[in-house]
């Protein structure tokens, strides 16, 4: 779909048929939005790493500045990760099995998408595999 969507005005409507066009149109467009945002965020990091690289004469602001650069990789790290599953659900989303829980085929619902767009479970079947990974790490 060309049209551009207002991420901002956009209406998810429950009544509509379950991932029309409009609708598809508009995870894309948040997912893209997303992912833009999460890779101007990294270059930011990059240009502020690189800085930060000063040396640092005292101990203590060396110490200082080694502790925040690795919060802030590590941040990127799960970001890094983040956009791959963007990249999954953009994908699903040319396949058309976006927005459908991969273990039953059930919608997933617009406001679960909606709230988190990289869902790939239905609540049900998400509270389900919560409570099994609960079972095995209580072991």
């Amino acid at each position: 779909m060309s049209e551009k969507i207002d991420l901002s005005n956009f209406v998810l409507d429950e009544d509509e048929e379950f991932m029309n066009a409009n609708q598809r149109a508009y995870f894309r467009a948040k997912l893209n939005a997303w992912k833009n945002d999460i890779l101007r965020e990294a270059r930011e990091t990059l240009d502020h790493l690189a800085e930060e690289s000063a040396n640092h004469p005292d101990l203590a602001d060396r110490a200082s500045s080694e502790t925040d650069r690795a919060i802030e990789l590590r941040a990127r790290d799960r970001q890094r990760k983040l956009i791959s599953k963007i990249d999954a659900a953009l994908q699903r989303l040319d396949e058309g099995t976006y927005g459908y829980c991969e273990e039953t085929g059930e919608p997933i619902g617009l406001k679960r998408l909606d709230a988190r767009p990289i869902a790939t479970l239905s609540i049900e079947a998400q509270e389900r595999h919560e409570r099994r990974e609960k079972v095995y790490r209580d072991e």
